[in-house]
């Protein structure tokens, strides 16, 4: 027959047994919440970069939108200046019509000059997913509508 000192150790053994293997559940359940820590922090990494390149994106649309303002003002202005001159010319003074159709014009010029350096300028940008307009493009075209507003310019003027 076990003695009580024996019964009071085997008493204790399985009071150690007990917390062992709660502790071993509690390290398993630690390493558990440390992996799925881990994972969520890497969701939250990768989504924000995905919310970078999303704004970045944005930058870039958001400024092409302004370049096509910027064009679209212009061209609007070239057309109401050789306007100008082709409707007003009966109707007011010589000086008003010429010098509305020279500010209309330069003011034409000034918009393209003004969008492909806006567009064009160094300004640090992150880099998005969506392909970019070149800028040797932009140049070509707005050099194109500079020189036609010129065109215009001179036309008006030695009329």
């Amino acid at each position: 027959m076990p003695t009580t000192v024996e019964k009071k150790a085997v008493k204790a053994q399985e009071k150690l047994a007990d917390s062992a293997s709660t502790l071993v559940g509690s390290a398993v359940v630690q390493e558990s919440s440390a992996l799925r820590q881990e994972s969520s922090a890497l969701r939250q990494e990768s989504s924000a970069e995905r919310r970078t390149k999303l704004a970045a994106d944005r930058t870039l649309l958001a400024g092409e939108r302004t370049y096509a303002a910027w064009m679209r003002t212009g061209l609007a202005a070239l057309a109401a200046g050789v306007g100008a001159k082709a409707l007003l010319d009966n109707l007011v003074a010589d000086w008003l019509v010429q010098t509305s159709s020279i500010v209309l014009l330069v003011f034409a010029e000034f918009c393209f000059v003004a969008g492909v350096w806006r567009e064009v300028t160094g300004k640090e940008r992150p880099q998005p997913d969506a392909p970019q307009l070149p800028a040797w493009l932009l140049i070509i075209f707005n050099g194109f509508l500079v020189l036609l507003g010129l065109a215009v310019l001179v036309g008006i003027v030695t009329r």
